[in-house]
């Protein structure tokens, strides 16, 4: 499994994080403004990954 930015696992991470809905993504590069992926490109690994991130994170942000 890979974890770095942007990586699915990262994205998966990132919106369990800031309490997006789970929809499945990463990015194929460096920051942001990367091509983004969505899940019918996402290989079953890179989809595995990104639930992993989601259902691992167990810190949320507080919105104050």
């Amino acid at each position: 499994m890979i974890k770095n930015h942007n990586s699915p696992y990262d994205r998966g991470s990132a919106d369990a994080y800031y309490r997006r809905p789970r929809l499945p993504h990463y990015f194929d590069g460096v920051h942001i403004h990367s091509r983004r992926i969505p899940a019918e490109e996402m290989t079953a690994q890179e989809l595995a990954d990104y639930h992993a991130g989601y259902d691992e994170e167990d810190d949320r942000k507080e919105w104050d």
